[in-house]
C-alpha cells in the first residue's frame, strides 16, 4: 500500500511556497517568516505552527473586507511545513519582485507577512455597482498564493491597444497599474456574464496582466448594494 500512495507523499522543499499537486499550497514555515492565510484554509501541518485568527494589524481591513467581498485572514507562525487549500480550488503561486497585484477577496489564499497590503475599492465602479468592488492589493517583494476554481487564463493586456473585457465574477486578479472602468450592457443577451439584460462588464487597458477564472462568482461582487 505505501508503494501505491508514495506519489502523494510531500516532496522536498524547494521555495517558500509552492504547489502540491494542484489544489493544495505547501508552505515552508520559519521563525521570523510569518504568514496571513485565508481563515479555515489550513488542512495540515508538519512541526511546531501556531495561528491567530483576526491579529491586530488585519482588524480594520478584516472589516471592510467582510463588508466588500471576501473573508478575514489568520496570522500563522512557527517552524514546519504548513498545507492550506480552499474547497478544491485550483492554487497559484506567485513571487513578487518589488510588484504588486490587486486581487479579489475571495481568491486570497497566503501571503508573507512582511508584504504591504490594504483593502481598496476599486476606482471608477462606484458609480456602476453601488459601493463598488472591494480588492485586497498586495506589493513588495514575497510570496502570494491565489485561488482559482479552475485552472486560470492570465491575459497580457499590453499586447495590444483594444481593452480586455472581463465578466466580474470570473475575475482572480490583475495588475495595479492597469486602468480600469465598469461598463453596463443593456442588450437582451450579452456575451459577457450570464442570464438575459443588464450585465456589467470590467475593461481593462495599459501594461499588465489580468488573470481569469473559468467559473462565475456565486458572491455577485458587482451587486447593487443600497
Amino acid at each position: 500500500m505505501n508503494q501505491q500512495l508514495a506519489g502523494y507523499a510531500p516532496t522536498p522543499v524547494v521555495a517558500r511556497m509552492e504547489n502540491h499537486g494542484r489544489t493544495m499550497l505547501k508552505v515552508a514555515m520559519a521563525t521570523g517568516q510569518d504568514l496571513f492565510a485565508r481563515t479555515g484554509s489550513i488542512v495540515s501541518y508538519e512541526g511546531f505552527i501556531q495561528y491567530e485568527p483576526n491579529p491586530p494589524a488585519a482588524r480594520q481591513a478584516a472589516a471592510q473586507w467582510v463588508s466588500g467581498d471576501g473573508s478575514p485572514v489568520m496570522k500563522c507562525s512557527g517552524d514546519g511545513l504548513l498545507y492550506l487549500a480552499d474547497y478544491g480550488a485550483d492554487v497559484v503561486v506567485i513571487h513578487l519582485d518589488d510588484d504588486a497585484i490587486s486581487v479579489n477577496g475571495t481568491n486570497v489564499l497566503a501571503f508573507d507577512a512582511h508584504l504591504q497590503w490594504g483593502v481598496e475599492r476599486v476606482k471608477g465602479l462606484a458609480k456602476l455597482a453601488g459601493q463598488g468592488l472591494w480588492n485586497v492589493e498586495i506589493s513588495g517583494t514575497g510570496w502570494v498564493a491565489l485561488t482559482s476554481r479552475g485552472t486560470p487564463v492570465v491575459v497580457d493586456c499590453g499586447k495590444g491597444e483594444d481593452e480586455t473585457y472581463v465578466d466580474p465574477d470570473a475575475l482572480v486578479a490583475w495588475s495595479p497599474k492597469l486602468k480600469v472602468k465598469g461598463r453596463r450592457s443593456f442588450k437582451a443577451s450579452s456575451l459577457i456574464g450570464r442570464g438575459s439584460g443588464e450585465a456589467y462588464q470590467m475593461a481593462f487597458s495599459g501594461q499588465g496582466i489580468v488573470v481569469v477564472q473559468p467559473s462565475e462568482d456565486s458572491t455577485d461582487r458587482l451587486r447593487i448594494r443600497g
